[in-house]
């Protein structure tokens, strides 16, 4: 069964629905961005959170021994890389490391081989972004992937479009965040209906 990661919590209401709605993954945004956090808010929301739940930090070229004192205080499961981070940096760290890969068209995808880490976030080229657009990328490209990389879909999804994203690409985890807010916050209905969605397809 495809695995759910909702991206960008920041609130103690978000704590409260994630543990409700129990997804498996749960992101925090350390980048400059919207929903960017700071550790120690971060680390507050992380010790109200039921322990089941992954945390993912999401960095983007960050000094490496800053990600890994934020990664050790706020007790990280997974370091979430979404820059320009090379194959040797990305090696730097001893907990779990997922690379993201904007995807433009099928050269896009050459890159992943020059890693090795243990995830591969693909999310959609917007020149002059680094994720959290909401646009999708087109899914074919990535439809053989998944059989030889650990795949997380990002990018776009909704609860409109994830049975289609999941049939194509078999991601292992699909990653969520702006169709799952409203004006900016997290939304508890449009969570559950997401979740629901994706833990019905076989």
């Amino acid at each position: 069964m495809t695995k759910i990661k909702i991206c960008g919590l920041k609130h103690k209401n978000d704590i409260l629905y994630v543990n409700k709605l129990k997804p498996d993954y749960v992101g925090f945004v350390f980048a400059k961005s919207k929903r960017q956090i700071n550790k120690y808010k971060a680390k507050e929301l992380i010790d109200r959170l039921d322990k089941n739940i992954k945390t993912v930090g999401v960095f983007l070229n960050n000094p490496a021994d800053i990600v890994k004192e934020i990664a050790e205080f706020c007790g990280l499961d997974i370091i979430q890389l979404h820059g320009d981070e090379t194959p040797e940096y990305c090696d730097l760290f001893n907990k779990e490391t997922w690379k993201a890969f904007k995807v433009k068209n099928k050269h896009s995808l050459k890159k992943l081989n020059n890693y090795k880490t243990k995830g591969y976030l693909l999310d959609t080229y917007i020149k002059g972004a680094y994720g959290g657009t909401g646009k999708t990328f087109n899914w074919n490209l990535a439809s053989k992937i998944s059989k030889e990389k650990f795949i997380i879909l990002a990018g776009g999804l909704s609860e409109e479009n994830i049975e289609k994203a999941i049939t194509i690409v078999k991601p292992a985890v699909v990653d969520v965040s702006s169709s799952v807010e409203t004006n900016g916050h997290k939304d508890f209905a449009k969570m559950k209906k997401f979740i629901e969605r994706v833990r019905k397809i076989k």
